[in-house]
């Protein structure tokens, strides 16, 4: 039997109020699991309607997939995995409970554990209420049912099968055998150190269980993207555009196609009904409006928590009201052709590079500035460096390190002293190309760097610090100016994104300050580096001869990027 869950067309069905549900394998299981879904009762809802009597379609269409996907013959799932991403408000955590209790009453399995996984108390309370309700208002499934309010648990009387709603850590997943696992807003769990390897731990039983299931319900974050959630989102996108091939996995997005983010159309209100599924069920049309509307004159930050939460846009940078000014002109300054290092160096007349950061609660970072040769554009790269300890310190952000470290942009090292030599060794390297003009440093930490950077054969001359504080106004003026007349352009790196969104402005005077204290325990230090090689970039360094040279000595592409 072959089916496929990708939906490369989903753009088109979103536009066109189509189902972007792939359709169940077993029409018959799906048929008799829609039926009993639709008998249970939404309890908080006014006249406490059933299902059937108060859901749009594409709810069925969910609950039709995933228990359509069931062998009876064989009893075997052949699907295993759901991910669905909708705006707030769409009744997640009640059809949550629906679909789970719906499980129970159609488990076979004697002493079944069925679990609904929540990242936080409040959350697992969310997901326990509609259950517990539903039991409470029909006498045949009090009958049927034990509720044990005070451990969230239910225990079915006759299988002593149980659905149980817990709030996740290691000590309340570990063990578990679940036949059927939903995790309810996955965007918080990818906030969480460790999110990966519990989840792992916690849909474990699906190697003994083959007719289990596990669903991600998640909402989209009110921040950039991160940890678990941020590689569940990838995969299904990769998974539904028909990108990678996995029959086993439903990716369920509601999002604007991208052709719509690039040309501002998700950002009017009249577009809000393609991502909000249950718009005239759970979701009231004229409060979505009035919101819109009132989080459009509040500014951008309060504009973009709206979009992220109501209609499912991915944040790139959380702007703040007290951000740098640049930070608003960053996302739209990734150039197409991605700036690699490597691209960087094909492209270069001449390259300055800017060092900041390196203590043990810091980043070490690095960038590169060099100016087009054809264009005279300024093309960005930039890397850090950073001490596991750091993981340790800052155990709110170890996801995004990790996730930052898988794109190439962060390196963990081992030892004190590995991220030093190795930033020597990529100098080194760029003053070989014939490119170098000069290197910037931070005058407070240049001790070791610089003995670093002589020793890899970077001429100490090239080597000048850069004065911090006020007197740095001026090249964070320069960057905000090149980035709003796109004379400043990157790769698009989400660590860069990250650390722009953490920039805090300081007045001071008539100059402003961007510094580590102002932007409290967010690391900038890869921005600060930026500073640092902007400020040389900005005197208009004459361009290196010496780049033909470089290419024909065959050592070009050595770099990785």
């Amino acid at each position: 039997m072959e089916w496929t869950t990708a939906c490369p067309d989903w753009a088109d069905r979103l536009k066109a109020g189509r189902s972007i549900i792939p359709p169940p394998i077993f029409p018959e299981v799906a048929e008799q699991a829609v039926a009993i879904f639709k008998e249970l009762k939404i309890v908080d809802a006014p006249g406490s309607p059933t299902f059937g009597e108060s859901c749009a379609q594409w709810v069925f269409d969910l609950v039709a997939s995933i228990f359509g996907a069931y062998d009876p013959s064989s009893g075997r799932r052949l699907i295993t995995e759901w991910f669905v991403c909708l705006p707030k408000k769409n009744s997640k955590s009640t059809i949550a409970a629906g679909i789970m209790m719906t499980a129970q009453i159609l488990n076979w399995r004697q002493s079944a554990e069925f679990t609904i996984l929540a990242p936080t108390i409040e959350v697992a309370n969310n997901s326990f209420g509609p259950c517990r309700d539903m039991v409470k208002r029909d006498d045949d499934l009090e009958e049927l049912f034990h509720v044990q309010t005070h451990i969230k648990t239910i225990t079915h009387r006759v299988s002593d099968a149980t659905l149980k709603v817990v709030a996740a850590d290691s000590n309340t997943v570990g063990g578990k055998k679940s036949v059927g696992t939903l995790v309810d807003e996955l965007w918080l769990f990818g906030k969480q150190a460790g999110a990966e390897a519990m989840l792992r731990e916690a849909i474990g039983g699906l190697a003994s269980r083959p007719e289990g299931f596990v669903i991600y319900l998640t909402t989209q974050s009110d921040d950039a993207p991160a940890g678990v959630f941020r590689q569940k989102l990838h995969y299904a996108r990769q998974v539904r555009d028909g990108k990678v091939h996995d029959p086993r996995f439903v990716p369920i997005i509601f999002e604007h196609p991208p052709e719509m983010v690039a040309s501002g159309e998700h950002l009017l209100a009249a577009n809000l009904a393609m991502v909000n599924p249950n718009l005239g069920y759970s979701v009231d049309e004229e409060f979505l409006h009035r919101e819109f509307g009132k989080a459009k004159e509040e500014g951008e930050q309060s504009f973009r928590g709206f979009l992220a939460k109501h209609a499912n846009v991915e944040i790139g940078l959380a702007l703040r009201s007290d951000r740098w000014a640049g930070a608003d002109f960053w996302e739209g300054r990734k150039d197409a052709r991605a700036v690699s290092l490597d691209e960087l160096l094909r492209r270069s007349e001449v390259i300055d590079v800017g060092i900041d950061g390196g203590g043990l609660d810091d980043l070490l970072g690095v960038a590169a500035v060099g100016r087009d040769r054809e264009t005279r554009e300024w093309l960005a790269w930039t890397r850090a460096w950073a001490h596991p300890s750091v993981l340790e310190r800052r155990k709110a952000e170890a996801p995004r390190f990790h996730d930052f470290a898988r794109d190439g942009d962060l390196v963990l090292v081992k030892q004190i002293g590995q991220d030093v030599e190795e930033v020597a060794v990529l100098v080194a390297q760029i003053e070989e190309s014939g490119l170098l003009d000069k290197v910037g440093v931070d005058p407070a930490g240049i001790g070791a760097i610089l003995d670093a950077l002589v020793a890899a054969g970077v001429p100490q001359d090239k080597i000048i610090g850069i004065s911090q504080g006020w007197k740095l106004g001026g090249a964070i003026k320069t960057t905000e100016r090149k980035l709003a007349e796109g004379g400043l352009v990157h790769g698009g790196q989400a660590l860069m994104a990250w650390c722009v969104s953490n920039a805090r402005v300081e007045p001071r005077g008539n100059s402003i300050l961007i510094t580590k204290q102002a932007s409290g325990s967010a690391k900038i230090d890869p921005l600060m580096a930026l500073f640092n090689a902007v400020s040389l970039m900005s005197l208009n360094p004459e361009a290196n001869a010496g780049f033909d040279d470089y290419l024909a000595s065959g050592f070009f592409g050595l770099i990785g990027s």
